[in-house]
């Protein structure tokens, strides 16, 4: 198996929406923070911004390089293939100190599910790997490796799966596991699946590796954070996320973030007391309307999370 693109048809989810959230002109600035396929970094240079691309994984950098905005003089596609929680640096050495927009589609793309070899996802066999810069220890090194109690709580923490110490306990009696196909089996027969249930139970399992495996909410944490420092006054911030955990982090740094945080009491003092809020004109979660899930079911779990910053200081830097 190559390391080829999937040449799978790529859906951006909630593109209308985040277009219009981010607002592109001609003179616009914007990172893509989660390059993948490229789908909203197609739309924002039709509208004629710049985008700086940000991806970890090297066939996503690979493809994009074939684009034609990238030999332009100055190129209106600028890619790093690096990690979104380094956008700050990486921009400061391309001589970037602010932009107008940012936009992040958070966890994993559906390239790589759709990549057997990736190992990311359970409908096909494939390597246990879940890597998204295909480098560093894999979901394999992982769970070969690691203690029964570790495991467990990697699954109940970023998986939410409440038989997690079962979970942990049928793998770690089953290593050493190389594939996808053995760990589902694996997870399905200590969770006692039943064929036609409308949910796998593997799903939390793997969700929780891939996000164990990646850092994932740590990255989020900090991008958000590189958000903040990079976007002038008026700059836009739009965030997908697709599961709960995702939209918890977004939608607390900006409740935090606006100043929409609960008074504090005796017990919990208010948070940033005499801080000026650094966003403004924060929208409530935006969902797939019934069009857009007829035609991308993959879009039902999504969340739209968009925010324009102030000209108050950071907070703090990235």
């Amino acid at each position: 198996m190559t390391g080829e693109m999937s040449a799978a048809p790529h859906i951006p989810v909630l593109l209308d929406e985040v277009i219009a959230a981010l607002d592109p002109q001609p003179s616009s600035l914007i990172v893509d923070a989660t390059f993948g396929a490229g789908g909203y970094t197609r739309r924002l240079l039709d509208a004629g911004a710049t985008v700086h691309a940000f991806d970890r994984d090297p066939d996503a950098i690979a493809a994009g390089c074939k684009w034609p905005e990238t030999a332009l003089q100055p190129p209106r596609l600028v890619l790093h293939p690096r990690r979104f929680s380094e956008m700050v640096a990486a921009l400061a050495e391309a001589g970037v100190a602010t932009v107008d927009g940012v936009v992040m589609d958070i966890g994993v793309s559906s390239m790589q599910l759709d990549q057997a070899h990736r190992g990311f996802a359970f409908a096909v066999d494939g390597p246990l790997d879940m890597r998204m810069a295909q480098e560093g220890p894999s979901a394999a090194d992982f769970l070969n490796t690691a203690g029964e109690g570790e495991i467990a709580d990697v699954l109940y923490t970023y998986g939410e799966e409440r038989q997690s110490r079962r979970v942990a306990r049928a793998i770690v009696a089953a290593r050493p596991l190389e594939t996808t196909g053995q760990l589902a089996a694996v997870v399905r027969r200590a969770l006692g699946y039943k064929p036609g249930q409308p949910k796998d139970p593997a799903t939390r399992s793997f969700q929780a590796i891939r996000i164990h495996v990646n850092a994932e909410l740590d990255e989020l944490r900090e991008a958000l954070a590189g958000a903040e420092q990079l976007l002038r006054e008026g700059g836009r911030l739009a965030v997908v996320s697709f599961h709960s955990l995702e939209d918890r982090i977004v939608k607390q740094f900006l409740r935090e973030a606006s100043g929409s945080t609960p008074g504090g009491s005796r017990h919990l003092p208010q948070q940033g007391i005499g801080q000026s809020p650094t966003f403004a004109q924060v929208t409530k979660g935006i969902r797939p309307s019934a069009q857009e899930l007829n035609f991308n079911p993959r879009a039902r779990s999504a969340t739209l999370r968009c925010a324009t910053r102030t000209g108050a200081p950071a907070r703090r830097a990235a």
